[in-house]
């Protein structure tokens, strides 16, 4: 590498500061050429101005919390976080919150919440997310099925681009004037609008997806903020962020809906949405077996849907609850109903007891996020997930199963015997045919985190050749050399390759692998990673 750049902040290469980054909460581990953490915005456009004279790569990440692989790679890790100091700015006359993008979904809804309002969007990782890394794969989360992803709440951005250009783009707003939007207007724009049909074809047919660029939302605002959201950083980096907020309910309820067969779960889905629930999980029969201990027997529960239900109007819901339940009722073994706080916290504690467990598997048996962000359009949900059961069960591969039932979006966690030869050759077989299925269901492989290294390889089946190509002339446009985050998003490297697990995992230092795999059972993703380095190991 040829001598740093001078900067504030932290720039290393020695083998532990790198070991520090080479993993996120996904399945890989690539050891970076080196990190860095900027002090603030101009010491980022230090970096990347010198970046791009030496022809390094660069990676950015927030927390690290991804599931996709678009927060690792080989070339320098540029860790976000301490830009902006995590700041968040409440104003509660606009109901707008302006946020440093290293600040979490938490603090940003503590502060909202100070004023009555809240960010709706909520990922089950918004504890330690950063608002900028939720952009940048156009996060969403259980309430997505009435809030919408976090594309539906972003108002504008700060961007820091290749060329090292500081830009704000916000919706309804002039393009600005920076040398990225000039060459898009002039070299990829007027393709897509030409290719407009072509790209509303093309897209999948679900409630949400966060698969490719979103030329087809930028069509429909004209708006460059809506390339940014979902582009997992391979345009630019996002330095801050000023998102809409909407008021709390008044009063919330919740359902739990138990399934007997996968027959009844697109109708009992349906008659639910008709209520506009808030949100509507899936614990499909392979979690329900993780967490009870024992395998299903006949008769046995197939799944079981969870239900929040949101009034602004306190004294109409216990009404409410009791239309749902009446409604789903007849798709149903049985329905429990909880108006109280106390009570539906009590239905909701079965959809966070598998973390734990898993988060506590040897090390032979290691949960992996591989066939984990697919979506489907709701009448095919009940064949997904049977291709997917099905599928794994061929491979000899236990699978946990659940998700975001209201919007046809399931995770599914692979538990592979990594002592078992073969067994890298059997996931990726897996991942390949899953995909196949979703698309062929006009479905997406990414609902809400991304593409990532892991999705990468698959934009061309999921879209087209000529659709892809579009992608190409829009990463072109923002980064004509290259040098973020390649192999994100457009790549081609095999997904199911330099694993954080298995014998051909590349070796870290004991400590730093030791305090890595500590941080992943803990969910501890809000820890600077440059603190594993003095952090004593249990």
């Amino acid at each position: 590498m040829p001598p740093s750049p001078a900067l504030r902040g932290t720039f290393r290469t020695d083998l532990p500061a790198r070991a520090a980054y080479a993993e996120g909460a996904g399945i890989y581990r690539i050891l970076p050429s080196a990190i860095a953490v900027p002090a603030d915005v101009p010491d980022l456009v230090r970096l990347v101005e010198w970046a791009g004279a030496e022809g390094a790569s660069l990676v950015p990440r927030g927390a690290g919390s991804g599931m996709a692989g678009g927060n690792v790679g080989d070339g320098i890790v540029v860790d976000l976080t301490r830009i902006g100091g995590g700041s968040v700015a409440i104003d509660p006359i606009r109901r707008v919150a302006r946020a440093a993008a290293g600040a979490t979904h938490l603090a940003l809804n503590r502060a909202a919440g100070d004023h009555g309002l809240r960010l709706p969007p909520d990922p089950s990782s918004g504890r330690f997310a950063t608002l900028g890394g939720m952009l940048s794969t156009n996060a969403a989360g259980a309430r997505t099925v009435r809030y919408g992803s976090v594309r539906r709440w972003v108002q504008a951005a700060e961007v820091v681009t290749a060329d090292g250009d500081v830009v704000r783009l916000e919706r309804g707003a002039p393009s600005a004037d920076a040398r990225a939007v000039r060459r898009f207007l002039a070299d990829a724009a007027p393709a897509i609008r030409a290719a407009a049909p072509a790209v509303a074809g093309a897209m999948p047919k679900t409630r949400k997806n966060s698969s490719g660029y979103a030329i087809d939302a930028w069509l429909g605002s004209d708006d460059l903020v809506d390339l940014l959201i979902g582009a997992e950083g391979t345009l630019g980096f996002v330095t801050a962020t000023e998102w809409r907020l909407d008021r709390h309910p008044a009063a919330t309820a919740a359902l739990r809906v138990s399934l007997a067969s996968l027959d009844e779960l697109a109708a009992a889905v349906e008659a639910l949405l008709a209520h506009e629930p808030s949100a509507v999980e899936l614990l499909d029969r392979t979690f329900l077996e993780l967490v009870q201990g024992r395998a299903a027997g006949p008769g046995a529960v197939e799944a079981v849907l969870l239900v929040e239900l949101e009034s602004s109007d306190a004294g109409a819901m216990a009404a409410a609850v009791r239309a749902a339940a009446a409604d789903v009722a007849p798709f149903a073994t049985s329905v429990e109903t909880a108006l109280s706080p106390a009570e539906a916290d009590r239905l909701w504690a079965l959809r966070h007891a598998a973390s734990p467990i898993l988060a506590g598997l040897p090390e032979s048996r290691r949960s992996l996020q591989v066939i984990e962000d697919g979506c489907v359009p709701l009448p095919h949900l009940g064949e997904y997930v049977r291709e997917l059961r099905g599928a794994a069960r061929e491979r000899g591969i236990e699978i946990v199963l659940f998700g975001h039932a209201g919007d046809g979006h399931l995770h599914c966690n692979l538990l592979p015997d990594v002592t078992r030869a073969g067994w890298e050759s059997e996931v990726a077989a897996l991942l390949a045919e899953m995909t196949a299925v979703v698309t062929s269901l006009g479905g997406t492989p990414s609902g809400e985190h991304g593409d990532g290294r892991l999705r990468a390889p698959y934009l061309e089946q999921v879209f087209g050749r000529d659709v892809v190509a579009l992608f190409g002339l829009v990463k072109a446009a923002f980064d004509p050399r290259g040098i973020l985050n390649p192999g994100v998003k457009l790549g081609s490297a095999p997904a199911v390759d330099r694993l954080k697990v298995g014998a051909r995992a590349v070796p870290l230092p004991p400590p730093i692998a030791a305090a890595l795999r500590e941080l992943e059972r803990a969910a501890a993703y809000d820890t600077p990673r440059l603190e594993l380095l003095d952090t004593p190991v249990p």
